[in-house]
């Protein structure tokens, strides 16, 4: 039998201030409210298990050191006037924590229900903190650990560092030696800089660039889209398609390394031609996801730093390994210009639509790994040769989404225990289901034939 329980993080003298939003936070706060109900969607959501099973004091100690860690996650966010948004970070406060008590055999299904209560719900970020903490009890000691967080207070770059800070302390270090050994940028001091001259160069200079590179795109990608008169029904639901491979997974290192690129910058090639092959265009435009995270205290920091660069490749049909070398440039210069205010672009976007003189930017590649990371972090390279491999890749559809508003597709690169995962949502508009697996066992045909052909 479950009981239900609260608890509450107390928090006192962290850091403490207010300021102008990041372009980071302004950007994706901008999208989680227009959203509205279906915000949660965007919601980060974890669920650990503690091993071994520890006390609900010590548990709850180590995430006030989180707390007091990372300032994003006591951070709230305030409209201030029709174009401006404030960031407020408390010093003090209290944070509630739901529990839930159950036999050991129980807390695995109990963390899971848990999970989707606290991040199934949207976050109030002019009242509340974007963070929300669960613990599931058996026998008095912690068994699973619950997160839930905004997409306000962190990208999954930021996720991914937040869940190391938070190992380390629980190893023992304090939040204070963690920073002094690697300082970690905070929001207010973001901001500060964007807000400078220099940053505000920075910020001119990206949307300069994009709007240069959308008004040069192709202005249709798809001569021959699936189904256009779908795109009538607003109520047609996008599918989701997820291929998981073992050999892309093993086939990306040595491709990358052969055609002298990172294995990021060979994905997207390989998806570039892929669309080109598909759609009739030999120019494509993909809206590239950008972690934002290039200088060391960027790297080391807990928030939403992510944001859109415009990726243009001209001539991508024309042959695979011609259009990856490529890529690898033509990514470096949009990477430099992936940092600016979302809202002004946005104003500066709609004048090129509303005159005609935009390129279809409709397509999204999100390449989540951490940079400079392979396929394998933490798990072991598969032994048994690519060739049979190849034949173990696994597609499903795991679910439908509501329709999404410039996607004709959206491919996100995930990585899980000895494979490589591609997961696709599309409009079937543009893309029928045959499509997009065309779509997707394309790109990795592309990447593991040239494996193959240099050699298992």
């Amino acid at each position: 039998m479950t009981t239900v329980e609260e608890r509450t993080i107390r928090l006192d003298s962290a850091r403490a201030g207010t300021g102008p939003a990041t372009w980071g936070q302004r950007a994706i706060w901008g999208v989680v409210t227009r959203l509205g109900d279906d915000a949660p969607r965007y919601n980060l959501r974890l669920d650990l298990p503690v091993t071994p099973p520890r006390p609900a004091a010590a548990v709850l100690a180590d995430l006030t050191e989180l707390l007091r860690m990372h300032d994003s996650l006591h951070t709230r966010l305030l409209p201030d006037g029709a174009d401006g948004l404030e960031q407020v970070v408390d010093g003090s406060g209290d944070l509630a924590v739901t529990v839930r008590a159950c036999t050991a055999a129980e807390a695995p299904a109990v963390g899971e229900a848990l999970m989707e209560e606290l991040a199934g719900r949207s976050f109030d970020h002019a009242a509340e903190w974007p963070f929300r903490v669960g613990l599931v009890e058996s026998g008095g000691l912690v068994h699973r650990l619950v997160l839930a967080a905004s997409h306000t207070a962190m990208d999954l770059w930021g996720e991914g560092r937040m869940l190391r800070d938070l190992a380390l302390i629980e190893a023992g270090e304090s939040a204070e030696a963690l920073l002094r050994d690697r300082p970690a940028l905070q929001p207010l001091e973001a901001a500060a800089v964007q807000a400078s001259p220099l940053g505000r160069r920075r910020d001119e200079a990206a949307r300069r660039y994009w709007c240069e590179r959308l008004a040069a795109g192709p202005r249709r990608i798809h001569h021959d889209p699936a189904a256009p008169e779908l795109a009538a029904d607003p109520h047609r639901l996008f599918p989701n398609a997820l291929l998981r491979s073992p050999a892309l997974a093993v086939a990306v290192e040595p491709v990358a390394a052969e055609l002298g690129v990172s294995d990021a910058a060979l994905l997207l090639g390989a998806a570039s031609h892929q669309l080109a092959l598909m759609s009739g265009s030999d120019d494509v435009l993909f809206q590239v996801v950008v972690g934002n995270r290039f200088q060391p205290a960027a790297a080391e920091s807990v928030s939403t730093m992510a944001q859109e660069a415009v990726f243009l490749l001209p001539d991508a049909a024309t042959d695979f390994a011609d259009a990856v070398r490529r890529t690898r440039s033509v990514a470096f210069t949009a990477f430099r210009h992936a940092g600016y205010d979302k809202w002004a672009l946005d104003r500066e976007r709609a004048e090129l639509i509303e005159k005609g003189e935009a390129g279809d930017h409709s397509h999204w590649w999100n390449d989540t790994r951490d940079p400079g990371s392979g396929p394998f972090e933490t798990v072991e390279r598969p032994s048994e040769p690519l060739a049979e491999l190849a034949g173990r890749t696994e597609l499903s559809w795991p679910t439908d989404f509501l329709p999404r508003a410039n996607v004709s597709l959206a491919v996100d690169v995930l990585t899980a225990p000895g494979v490589l995962e591609l997961a696709m949502t599309a409009d079937p508009a543009v893309f029928s289901r045959a499509d997009m697996e065309r779509f997707l066992r394309g790109v990795e045909g592309l990447v593991v034939a040239r494996a193959l052909a240099l050699g298992d």
